[in-house]
């Protein structure tokens, strides 16, 4: 059947095992890897900036003086990130998942290079608002990208890569804020740096076919059975051409997706309501709080050198990386429910620690203890477990603007944290605002045990089938079953009557 398509032919690879592994598919890999840059910019941008601001505040006097202009320098990017996050669903389901990566490089380019040449802090904070809208996009395409390539069986750890390259960048940025700490122009060349992965990515991703599910989607069958014949062995390659052509005719024939269809239909209302939840949770238990002021807050607790402050934040940054690399092999075998409860339980143990050395003030390695603790436990769980079940969550014709959505949630969650911790530390005292987050990772336990279903191992149908159970009880198939039967015995008693 797929030799007679064009395009497919040459492409056919036969694999030993027809169970996908990590590493079995160096083709899935690749573009996974590729694909994953945009976390890796989405890292850096994050982790960055926190050793940038320590000499910001050396050039820029106003911005020393001013917790507001600290603030507004760190958040403004995720004020980017929001509106690139709003948009990069429509852009993704209009123009596909490779030029919406195109794009988010491009504008990222063209931030990086604003930042490193801003004679104030006013258009430096311009800059920061380019990479956001660069960094938005990329949030948006890279786990819908690989999930739409990836294999079922390995789908959660291919995804969890994205953010593993978050967490790399992230550690990355804390090896180059240390590499430029005796170079004069410090804070520009670790801000400008920044380019280099996109040009990377924009290189590559020249070379990368579109999602095939898109490609199908848009009746380019052809070019997506390509794609999938790379990955798929022929046997096993029918089944997901055949799976692909039900789940297209289905998306076509309803109406074009838009934001108040969400809402508007109680299953992708249910779906957003658990994968919004799940990015609020992320941001609100603090991770970002750590990554932006994890200097700031260890000199807060008492070691007061730069470069002190900077290497010890790279360490809890490599404990991220490292957490990150413990994730994904723990998401496709501990699944996703029990993994983020896990973690939720030690990030509240890790903020209660932080708060209580910030009660006792002279308790400075024991902040520490509490940061690489809070990491260790947030990073295999919270990090990637959202991403990963946004990815897979929606109906295929509602994935990019549900994910857009979802992405949007987290970037405004993102800005109400980086832009009001410094603000309520100053009023309320460090101690206080560590115990506010513990309170609210023990509502995020709570959110996740009750609400958030296992999507381990099932497929993108199973998954709709799943929330037609929750929103009405039962599934589509079991209601057709349903159906069947009292046809069956209605037919039944019709013949007996007319008996």
């Amino acid at each position: 059947m797929l030799d007679s398509i064009p395009g497919s032919s040459g492409y056919l690879q036969s694999f030993p095992e027809r169970r996908f592994t990590y590493f079995s598919n160096k083709y899935v890999l690749g573009l996974t890897v590729v694909a994953g840059i945009g976390g890796l910019l989405f890292g850096y941008d994050t982790g960055v900036i926190s050793g940038a601001l320590l000499y910001i505040k050396d050039d820029f006097e106003e911005v020393k003086n001013s917790s507001f202009l600290q603030e507004t320098i760190v958040s403004m990017a995720q004020v980017g990130a929001i509106i690139g996050a709003v948009f990069g669903g429509w852009i993704n389901d209009t123009f596909g998942r490779k030029k919406a990566t195109l794009l988010a490089d491009v504008i990222f380019m063209a931030g990086s290079f604003v930042m490193a040449a801003a004679p104030n802090p006013y258009v430096l904070i311009f800059g920061r608002l380019l990479v956001g809208l660069g960094v938005g996009v990329a949030s948006v395409t890279a786990p819908v990208y690989i999930s739409e390539a990836a294999p079922t069986e390995v789908r959660g750890g291919l995804v969890s890569t994205n953010v593993l390259m978050i967490t790399g960048g992230q550690f990355l940025s804390y090896l180059v804020n240390l590499g430029f700490t005796e170079v004069p122009g410090t804070w520009r060349w670790m801000l400008g740096v920044s380019a280099v992965p996109a040009i990377v990515q924009f290189i590559a991703m020249l070379f990368l076919p579109e999602s095939p599910r898109w490609l199908y989607l848009k009746g380019e069958k052809a070019k997506a059975v390509a794609v999938l014949s790379n990955i798929y062995d022929p046997f096993r390659l029918e089944d997901e051409v055949d799976g692909l052509a039900a789940a297209t005719e289905e998306e076509l024939s309803r109406k074009k997706a838009s934001i108040w269809d969400v809402f508007g239909n109680k299953e992708r209302r249910l779906a957003f309501f658990v994968g919004g939840g799940l990015q609020a949770c992320q941001q609100f238990v603090g991770i970002n709080t750590v990554m932006y002021y994890s200097p700031t807050i260890v000199q807060m607790a008492g070691f007061r050198s730069n470069q002190l402050a900077l290497l010890l934040s790279l360490v809890v940054a490599g404990l991220n990386a490292a957490g990150t690399v413990v994730g994904i092999y723990l998401i496709d075998h501990m699944g996703r429910r029990p993994l983020a409860m896990m973690s939720l339980a030690g990030v509240f143990a890790s903020l209660m620690i932080l708060a209580v050395s910030f009660f006792l003030q002279s308790a400075g390695a024991l902040a520490v203890v509490g940061l690489a603790l809070y990491i260790i436990f947030f990073s295999p769980g919270m990090g990637p477990v959202p991403w990963t079940v946004n990815s897979e969550i929606y109906p295929q014709a509602y994935r990019g603007i549900c994910g857009g959505m979802a992405a949007t949630v987290n970037w405004v969650s993102n800005v109400i944290v980086s832009e009001s911790f410094l603000s309520i530390a100053d009023a309320a005292g460090t101690g206080p605002t560590f115990l506010i987050l513990a309170g609210i990772s023990l509502l995020a336990f709570v959110f996740v045990a009750v609400c958030l279903p296992e999507t381990k191992g099932l497929a993108f149908e199973e998954v709709e089938e799943m929330w037609k159970e929750r929103a009405w009880g039962h599934s589509s198939i079991n209601q057709s079953l349903l159906e069947g039967a009292n046809n069956h015995q209605n037919d039944v008693k019709n013949d007996e009557e007319m008996s």
